[in-house]
């Protein structure tokens, strides 16, 4: 098993490459995070595939950034990583959006990748 040390780790390597794709406004850099067969639940209808990834983030606005806060994390198998997220969605022309994520990213041959997203405002 995954250690909470190597899960985080692992979390953040793929977050971290997330958050600068929302930063830099790059939508097919953000699929490319996600599996092909990925489950996606923004805030709106959730979508399956990096086509319907890639399409939610060109929709959202330029100037949109992430910050995100690992609050958990978990080992449900081997090679399966879950994490628990408080993330901050800023905005040039609004408040900024507090919501919760959880994802399960996957070892795959492209590397980590995440499987399943879903954000709740919690």
């Amino acid at each position: 098993m995954t250690s909470g040390k190597d899960r985080e780790t692992i979390l953040r390597d793929v977050l971290d490459r997330w958050k600068a794709g929302i930063d830099a406004h790059r939508p097919q850099q953000i699929a490319a995070l996600f599996t092909e067969d990925s489950i996606f639940q923004g805030l709106r209808l959730y979508t399956v595939g990096r086509t319907g990834v890639a399409a939610y983030y060109d929709s959202q606005p330029p100037g949109l950034t992430a910050a995100y806060r690992i609050l958990e994390t978990a080992a449900p198998a081997d090679g399966l990583v879950l994490g628990y997220l408080a993330v901050d969605f800023s905005f040039t022309d609004r408040p900024t959006l507090n919501v919760y994520l959880s994802v399960l990213v996957k070892r795959t041959e492209e590397g980590w990748r995440i499987g399943h997203y879903q954000v709740s405002r919690l």
